[in-house]
């Protein structure tokens, strides 16, 4: 059997092979419209009309999951010539669906019926979804029009699938190998992978990648500034018009921007942004423009301050008369080292993977009274762990891989995916499984990886996304796990998980030295926390810029403005550290064009507000019940991570906090509030 075709367990990666893509992409959209055909014809009930297309539509989504996946972590030749040619068809596919008159009349219907006020609260918002969907999907527009936008549709996705690529290829392409006199400063364990790196092409010495692992350290830790000074030209011009022109996703960008554009007009919308916020909880583009900006006032003074500190630190300490982008991450740790005592070279002997995975595990355990266990499964490289979660009683409540190290066939960046869904059907109730991603340091020389606390940080956010997925209590597929949760809550878990790592009673238990076995010593915990708002006004103005600049790029769209020209704009704002000319951070900002973050970036702060408001309900118990307190835990569970998409996440979380949420906690947490 084709192991795309097998919807029985897990998915059979050790046997999927690049030959089995087309078959199974082509049967399965076949029995999908076949499918289709049949339930527009059907009485319109839940059972004969929605359940059928549900299972249709998880095979496909399934399948494809698993194709798309193998793209992001294992790309070859072979697989990404097939992932491309059958994107189309994929995409095409979901077009079809959502612009079907008589699916969405069905639908109409069935919300009119006696039946849907005897529906699950989950299943009326399914309805509901699939009737905002269908809107948002051309359903209503005039043949036209609708074959217009499936044109849309489908260069978008071709040209997201490319902007990745690309930057992937630029990202590969690059390797700088030398001598000993350029490698001071760099830890040990960075130049143990670099010298590794150097050995498997032949060559004497240490080479360089801009892969994570390797390109942080060198820009953090590297005394030569002229190496740091073309490690960040080479990172920030990748995917360019300063390297191969087959890579250069400028023109991708105006395209990508021009479509989303034209879609919007086609559906009645003024504009991108508004498209994109009719699933989320913000209201409009102006609304979340405010947000933005009253959050860069409050965080400007802190950032000004920041900057202030570390040019007159560089000119005093490291004679850096004029400090430039390459060296704002060296300076920074040298700063930090000054003034706090640790560096972050020294915090990461404390954390080997190992220990650090079972601290994670320890505190989901606590909070939600689940076990975690190692477990088999087929994988698709040999770096891949899998894990089985188990509640009180023994029975299992989902399963999910580990993919940590970084690799050259695999895109940048840390995520989480969902393999298989929550769901019943009939007596059988099929668990979760998910994917978490990451792209840390791989193990080297023998000994274990060591992650960095920001690589911590990481990884329990990805967790949270995670938990988000394997906790749900919904067997509705279209709103189990993070399934039809607004796309500016569901950073939320992912967020709230984050602030575990600043915790005494957490880190105390998930550390122990490299070579020594001891644990963190409190005085370095202490040192960390201290130091845990270091340059955190710099940090909220880059990420506000990012966001201020998507939004802004979906909700103005001006033919003949550049994606840089509304950047430089953006940063003549916000920024107060500006870049030199040649940055093309456009070029490789994956979340909004290649991602599912288009006019959505803003979320990540949104969804910090909810997350630091909930995270302070466990604070205001820690005293007398410790931060890992088990009945709020359970409360969490119930009203934010088992309900998955089933209510609206304002809901979800007055339901938690029993209010509605402020900024206040935010701020706290990030040291901006008034002396």
């Amino acid at each position: 059997m084709n192991p795309l075709l097998d919807f029985s367990g897990l998915p059979r990666f050790a046997e999927l092979q690049p030959q089995h893509i087309a078959p199974a992409v082509d049967q399965l959209l076949a029995e999908g419209r076949a499918t289709i055909e049949r339930v527009t014809a059907a009485p319109v009930t839940w059972d004969s009309f929605v359940a059928p297309l549900e299972d249709a539509n998880e095979r496909i989504g399934r399948a494809w999951g698993q194709v798309a996946h193998l793209h992001a972590v294992l790309d070859s030749p072979e697989l990404r010539e097939v992932y491309n040619a059958n994107l189309p068809k994929i995409t095409q596919y979901w077009t079809e669906l959502g612009q079907n008159q008589r699916l969405f009349e069905k639908y109409k219907q069935l919300s009119a019926s006696p039946e849907f006020a005897a529906l699950s609260k989950a299943r009326k918002r399914i309805v509901e979804n699939a009737l905002r969907d269908f809107r948002l999907g051309g359903a209503e527009l005039p043949p036209e029009k609708k074959a217009r936008f499936a044109k849309i549709q489908e260069e978008l996705a071709r040209s997201g699938s490319r902007f990745s690529e690309n930057l992937l290829d630029a990202t590969k392409a690059f390797g700088l190998v030398v001598d000993e006199s350029r490698i001071g400063g760099i830890p040990q364990d960075v130049l143990d992978a670099a010298r590794e790196a150097a050995e498997k092409e032949g060559k004497a010495g240490w080479k360089f990648t801009l892969h994570a692992p390797s390109y942080m350290p060198v820009m953090q830790y590297a005394d030569d500034r002229r190496l740091r000074e073309t490690m960040y030209r080479e990172s920030v011009t990748r995917a360019s018009e300063f390297g191969n022109p087959e890579w250069d996703n400028t023109p991708l960008i105006a395209r990508i921007v021009e479509l989303r554009g034209e879609l919007a007009g086609l559906l009645g919308y003024r504009n991108f942004a508004e498209v994109s916020l009719v699933p989320k909880m913000a209201e409009s583009p102006q609304q979340v423009l405010a947000f933005l900006e009253d959050l860069a006032r409050r965080a400007r003074p802190f950032a000004e301050k920041d900057v202030a500190e570390l040019r007159e630190f560089a000119r005093r300490e490291l004679g850096i008369a004029e400090l430039q982008s390459w060296d704002v991450a060296y300076a920074s740790e040298k700063l930090r080292v000054e003034r706090y005592a640790f560096s972050e070279q020294e915090v990461k002997q404390y954390f080997p993977e190992e220990v650090a995975v079972h601290g994670l595990f320890r505190v989901a355990e606590t909070l939600y009274g689940i076990r975690i266990k190692a477990a088999e499964a087929p994988r698709w490289h040999e770096d891949v762990r899998f894990y089985e979660i188990r509640d009180s009683a023994g029975a299992l409540v989902g399963q999910f891989y580990m993919d940590l190290y970084a690799r050259d066939t695999k895109r940048g960046g840390a995520w989480m995916d969902d393999a298989i869904t929550r769901r019943r059907k009939g007596n059988a109730l099929q668990t979760p499984v998910a994917y978490l991603t990451c792209n840390f340091s791989r193990p080297v020389g023998g000994r274990p990886a060591l992650f960095t606390h920001d690589e911590v940080l990481t990884l329990f956010h990805e967790f949270g996304h995670g938990l988000h997925h394997l906790l749900t209590r919904i067997e509705d597929l279209g709103v189990s796990g993070i399934n039809g949760v607004e796309w500016d809550a569901v950073e939320l878990p992912s967020q709230f998980m984050e602030n575990f790592c600043w915790e005494w009673d957490v880190l105390r238990h998930m550390t122990r030295h490299i070579d020594t076995a001891a644990p963190l010593p409190r005085a370095l915990f202490d040192k960390m926390v201290a130091a845990k708002n270091f340059q955190s006004g710099l940090g909220m103005l880059r990420q506000l810029e990012f966001a201020v600049f998507d939004m802004r790029l979906h909700a103005e769209y001006q033919p003949g403005r550049t994606a840089l020209q509304l950047l430089d704009e953006v940063r003549g704002r916000i920024a107060v550290l500006r870049p030199p000319a040649y940055n093309r951070f456009p070029n490789n900002f994956s979340h909004i064009f290649a991602g599912g973050y288009a006019a959505g970036y803003y979320s990540y702060k949104w969804a910090e507000v909810l997350s630091a408001d909930a995270y302070a309900a466990f604070e205001e118990m820690s005293e007398s019940h410790g931060i890992l307190n088990v009945s709020t835990g359970e409360r969490f569970r119930d009203e934010i991570l088992a309900v998955g998409g089933s209510r609206p996440a304002a809901e979800s979380f007055r339901a938690f906090r029993g209010r509605e949420p402020t900024v206040d906690a935010l701020l706290r947490h990030n040291g901006m509030t008034a002396a």
